[in-house]
Parts: structure tokens; C-alpha cells; sequence
């Protein structure tokens, strides 16, 4: 049940495009840092090892949000938490840009793994009414837009990097852009959510769907984060592509993610979501090892398109599936899942650093295709 008071002050419709936009903020606010993230590593003469350990910072921020943000949009509506995180968020990447040490960008990376997580628990709330409220399956659209702010962000990055614009004024330009999408739907958003508990305790234990939930995630957001922080780089470093054409690797795997994410409710709908997990794993996995065994520049992107199309709707079914549950509040449920499954999405790419630095960013890559594949493999024994 969704606040009526809520329902009557904003139509269902409104309050949709208020939420699209949220996502729309989190998905610009992060595309926006990775699209910058090779010359970072260039300005600040990091190796692979050392861009990893930098990397790091993001996961440790968003763990330490994890334990907490459940409890937060629990305890104070997730309104609340996502307005405030927003504007946190978006004022962080100019920071980011005026980094000139890499244990300076380490501290601002924390705080921005910290909000951009509170961001993304609250605004996913956020959805998980705003799908009841429709009763049929919206998920994957609002996912969609944040990987169409995925898609342009990368673009406004491409652009930046030809005009040779610094990364500071770049970021600044896109939080001006997050505080006014903030400022224009902080009022249009769900007001009120349902079930919060003032004795809503602090850690939640995920029962046995839960943890599935929360491993499948992981698989998926450990070659999302791959895709995001390293297929520029995978691009420049094996494939000695022009750095003003290398980031077509990143649009092509946002692009095909984004135009997923929005049909990917209707094919829900057509075939279940469990036969929609399956086939995610096997895309997934097929298009890196494409690009990993045939290192070219249409090969690779058509394998990254391949990747963008498997991971598309995994996050969606997974935190739709989560917010319907009856163990605990949508909000703790989401907390949950993400706490398991983020660690993928932000302590994969450290990971690739470390594992290219012994080996090469084609072993690191393969090593992730065998996490797409378990996709597959734990989707087929679950009901969803």
C-alpha cells in the first residue's frame, strides 16, 4: 500500500517521472567520475595496481553506508535520504576533480561511495512503491534511465576529453545539473513511505532467497563495475585504440544496457523472470570472452554490447524480487540484497587492477566472464 495523501497530491504518473529523474541524477553522477577515470590514471601516473588500490575507496565508502541505509530511509522516509544524498552526491564530483594526490581522491572517494549508496537504496524505495502503486512490472525502466544517464554521461565525458576540458569543470557542470534535477522533484516524490518501524534493527539477516538474491546480484554488478571503471582502459591498454575513440567501449556497453533496461518489463511479463536471469548469465559471459579471445575494435565492442544486453535486467528482477519480501521493510530488503551485491560492483574493479598487474587485463576479464556464468547457474535452481 502506497500513502494516499501522497497518490492525491501528485498523480502516479508525476511521481514516476519524479523517480525516473532521481535515476537519472545517480546514474549521471557516477558515468560522470568513471568516464574520467584513464586520464585521472594518467595525470596521476598510477599503474594498474596503484589506479586499484585508489579504487578501493569507492567499496570502503558504500560498505560503510551498508549497514546503515536500510535503517536510515526506515527511520526518516526515503525522501528524505534521497534528496539529501542527491545534493551530497552531485557536490562531491567537483571535489573529485580538484584531487591532485592519490590519497586525496582516496578520501573524497569514500564520501562519494558513501552517498551515491545512500542515494541508490532510497531511490530504489522509491520504486519499489511506485511499482506497487502501478501493480505490473515498472523495475526495469527506471534502471533503465539510470543507464541512460549511464549513456550520456559517458557522451558529456567523450566530449570533454576532446575539447580537453579538466575533469573539475566537467564535474562541476554535471552537479549543476544533479542540484537542479534535486531542486525540481524533491516535492513530486512518494512523501511518505509505508512500514517504517522505529525498532527497525540495525542489521537484518537475509534468509536463504535473500542471499541468492544478493550472490546473483553480485555476479552481475562485479561486470557491471568491470564494464564502468575498466573497459576504456581494456580498450587503450590491449587494444591500442586512440584515446578519444576508446571510450566508445563504455557507450556501447551503456547504450545496449539502457534500450535493455526498457523492454526488459515487457519480456518479463512474456517469459518470467527466472528464464530472463539464465539468459542474462549466458550474454553476459559470451560477449567478454568475445572480446577477451578476438581483441579488436568491433569485435570488443559488439562483445561490450553483448555484456550491456546480460547484465541489463539482472539488478531490476533481483531488487523487485527483494522488495516484495515479507521477512522485513522494502527498504531494509534492499539494504540487504545490496550489501551482498554491491561488494561486487565496487570491489570488482580493484580486483581487475590487481589481477592485470600480475597477469593482463585479458585474464582479468575471463576471470569475469566466469561470474557472468554463475548468473546462470544460480538463477536456474531459484523460484522467482
Amino acid at each position: 500500500m502506497i500513502n494516499e495523501l501522497s497518490i492525491q497530491a501528485a498523480g502516479k504518473r508525476t511521481i514516476r517521472i519524479a523517480v525516473s529523474a532521481l535515476f537519472f541524477l545517480t546514474g549521471l553522477c557516477f558515468s560522470s567520475w568513471t568516464s574520467r577515470i584513464a586520464d585521472i590514471q594518467q595525470s596521476m601516473h598510477l599503474s594498474n595496481a596503484g589506479l586499484g588500490t585508489v579504487l578501493l575507496a569507492l567499496p570502503i565508502g558504500s560498505i560503510i553506508s551498508l549497514p546503515t541505509a536500510g535503517v536510515l530511509v526506515s527511520k526518516f522516509g526515503s525522501r528524505q535520504v534521497v534528496v539529501n544524498a542527491g545534493i551530497a552526491y552531485a557536490a562531491l564530483l567537483p571535489v573529485l576533480g580538484l584531487a591532485t594526490a592519490p590519497w586525496q581522491l582516496m578520501s573524497v572517494l569514500v564520501l562519494f561511495g558513501f552517498f551515491g549508496n545512500l542515494a541508490n537504496i532510497a531511490v530504489n524505495t522509491q520504486a519499489v512503491a511506485v511499482e506497487a502503486m502501478y501493480g505490473r512490472s515498472i523495475m526495469a525502466s527506471f534502471h533503465g534511465l539510470w543507464s541512460a544517464a549511464g549513456a550520456a554521461g559517458i557522451g558529456i565525458g567523450w566530449i570533454m576529453v576532446a575539447l580537453r576540458i579538466e575533469p573539475v569543470y566537467h564535474f562541476l557542470f554535471v552537479a549543476m545539473m544533479g542540484w537542479t534535477i534535486v531542486a525540481l522533484t524533491s516535492s513530486r516524490i512518494i512523501q511518505q513511505d509505508t512500514n517504517i518501524s522505529a525498532n527497525q534493527p540495525l542489521f537484518a539477516r537475509p534468509d536463504k532467497f535473500l542471499l541468492t538474491l544478493g550472490i546473483i546480484a553480485f555476479c552481475s554488478m562485479i561486470c557491471e563495475g568491470t564494464m564502468f571503471e575498466w573497459s576504456i582502459i581494456y580498450f587503450r591498454r590491449v587494444l591500442k585504440i586512440d584515446p578519444s575513440f576508446a571510450v566508445a567501449s563504455s557507450f556501447a556497453f551503456m547504450t545496449t544496457m539502457a534500450t535493455g533496461r526498457f523492454i526488459a518489463d515487457g519480456l518479463r511479463v512474456k517469459y518470467g523472470a527466472k528464464l530472463m536471469l539464465v539468459a542474462s548469465g549466458v550474454l553476459t559471459a559470451g560477449g567478454l570472452l568475445i572480446a577477451v579471445i578476438f581483441p579488436y575494435f568491433f569485435s570488443a565492442i559488439f562483445g561490450f554490447m553483448l555484456v550491456g544486453l546480460g547484465v541489463c535486467s539482472v539488478v531490476p528482477l533481483v531488487y523487485s524480487a527483494a522488495g516484495t519480501t515479507k521477512l522485513m521493510s522494502p527498504g531494509m530488503a534492499l539494504a540487504t540484497v545490496s550489501t551482498i551485491g554491491y561488494l561486487g560492483f565496487l570491489c570488482g574493479p580493484p580486483l581487475i587492477g590487481f589481477v592485470a598487474q600480475v597477469s593482463s587485463l585479458s585474464v582479468s576479464f575471463t576471470m569475469i566472464a566466469v561470474m557472468g556464468a554463475l548468473i546462470a547457474v544460480l538463477a536456474s535452481r531459484i523460484r522467482i
